[in-house]
């Protein structure tokens, strides 16, 4: 299933380093650029067939990752016309808004183990009626600003709680480059919008809904792909067919 796909496809852990996974049946040659090389083509993937390209990534001495975390990346490849593309990663964890050229790059979220949220509060049982507030997390302050996971788990959440909600459901939580589509146009479907936090950050949010009993409902937009291919998985490979 699709929505399983992250267990193969992006940056997986594996014995000895990462695996890093696209599906991309169009290219004829592909690179991991980032950061961590200078954004040169000098980390090649290799084709797997039925479409799939793969690169291992091993650790480094000192058993830390070859790709740092927080590392800025994007796939390059070759479509089989000769004509050469920059994709965010399908699977990336979290896409990061560049503001020299305002496009997205996909960020390599590991966080070591010190700073990863660990949860604190079970997820709370299945209520027999659901009463539902809907809320946008961006747009949830008072102030002209677009606000945090944080913010809303300080400000909000307690609020919700006291009048009496037993669910809450959060919209435009998949990242999307233009603000204005409300999160309806989604450019990374793995990546919380990265304008409010970070994906720990989020976890803390849903932490703490859990601890006001609050059942978490996230509302993703599959169907509303974004049709920008610079930031998004529209044309990954080159064709308007690849999802």
């Amino acid at each position: 299933a699709f929505a399983e796909g992250y267990k193969t496809f992006g940056f997986n852990r594996v014995e000895g380093g990462y695996t890093y996974r696209e599906w991309l049946p169009n290219a004829k040659q592909v690179f991991l650029a980032g950061e961590f090389n200078q954004w040169h083509n000098s980390t090649p993937l290799k084709p797997e067939g039925f479409g799939r390209w793969c690169v291992f990534l091993p650790d480094n001495q000192d058993g830390s990752p070859m790709v740092p975390h927080r590392c800025q990346l994007k796939v390059r490849l070759e479509a089989n016309d000769g004509q050469w593309h920059e994709r965010v990663p399908a699977w990336t964890k979290l896409a990061w808004q560049d503001p020299n050229t305002n496009l997205f790059n996909g960020v390599f979220w590991e966080p070591p183990a010190q700073e990863r949220h660990v949860f604190r509060h079970p997820r709370p049982a299945k209520p027999e009626n659901l009463k539902i507030y809907e809320a946008h997390v961006g747009m949830s302050s008072m102030y002209p600003k677009v606000a945090t996971y944080l913010d809303f788990a300080d400000n909000v959440l307690p609020r919700i709680s006291g009048l009496g909600y037993n669910a809450v459901q959060l919209m435009a939580v998949a990242e999307h480059a233009h603000y204005g589509s409300f999160g309806y146009h989604v450019t990374s479907f793995f990546a919380p919008a990265s304008r409010s936090g970070t994906p720990e950050e989020l976890k803390e949010l849903v932490d703490r809904a859990h601890g006001f009993g609050l059942v978490v409902l996230m509302d993703l937009v599959h169907a509303h792909m974004s049709a920008n291919s610079l930031d998004g998985i529209a044309m990954m490979d080159g064709t308007d067919h690849c999802y």
